[in-house]
């Protein structure tokens, strides 16, 4: 998924508008359009204010990968979990370890 794509989505998640976005950042809401758009792209600094805003890594705006990051699964789990309350972060917590445990019942059951 290329940037203009992964920030309509972080957008759309956030629930907010383009104009938004760019009041905050305080850039044109032109510009966050092309960036959509996938017709220009962010320089650093505009680069970094977008990933501090999302709360994600700029790896995972620019779908960049090395040995030791997260896989796309990984970090779109984090990424989701970082948007939640406390009181969802824990549910979800706990909805995880009963997936564990099923896991772990199906493992013994196979062996």
């Amino acid at each position: 998924m290329n940037f203009g794509d992964k920030l309509r989505a972080l957008i759309e998640e956030r629930g907010i508008t383009q104009k938004e976005l760019a009041s905050h950042l305080n850039i044109a809401p032109s510009t966050v359009s092309s960036y959509v758009q996938n017709t220009r792209e962010p320089d650093f600094v505009t680069l970094k204010l977008i990933a501090k805003y999302f709360d994600v890594s700029i790896d995972y705006l620019l779908d960049c990968r090395t040995g030791n990051t997260f896989s796309r699964q990984e970090e779109e789990l984090l990424r989701v979990f970082r948007s939640l309350t406390a009181e969802q972060k824990e549910v979800c917590i706990e909805q995880c370890k009963v997936f564990v445990r099923l896991n772990q019942k199906a493992r013994a059951k196979s062996s």
